[in-house]
């Protein structure tokens, strides 16, 4: 069973950094392409970033809005992946998800929230 656990999500003032993270279990985390995806109060999930990974080689792509913002990584000893936010906007405020891509329905976590304002 996929499990996705988000976490590190905090309230945050412009220009500001936090670190997601997604703990994950019940699949081959090497060998899976897993993304952060992104939900703000009135409007639709979105795909944030995505690592390709074929166990060797990876690959990481970006939504327009938070490119050379945000990095994507994934620690393969932990299964664990992460989103590092730097130069926060309060438009990056939303509840942020980690999935597979493309994602699984029931496997949608909780989210943790990311609140940037001054």
């Amino acid at each position: 069973q996929v499990q996705l656990v988000e976490s590190g999500g905090g309230f945050v003032q412009p220009g500001g950094s936090l670190r997601l993270s997604c703990a994950t279990s019940g699949f081959t985390f090497n060998n899976s392409t897993l993304a952060w995806f992104r939900q703000a109060p009135g409007k639709e999930r979105e795909l944030v970033a995505k690592s390709n990974s074929n166990g060797f080689l990876a690959s990481t792509t970006y939504a327009s809005s938070v490119r050379g913002r945000f990095t994507i990584s994934r620690d393969k000893a932990k299964n664990t992946m992460y989103l590092q936010m730097n130069s926060l906007k309060p438009e990056d405020t939303a509840v942020y998800y980690c999935n597979l891509h493309p994602p699984i329905p029931t496997s949608w976590g909780q989210g943790t929230r990311v609140t940037v304002s001054s």
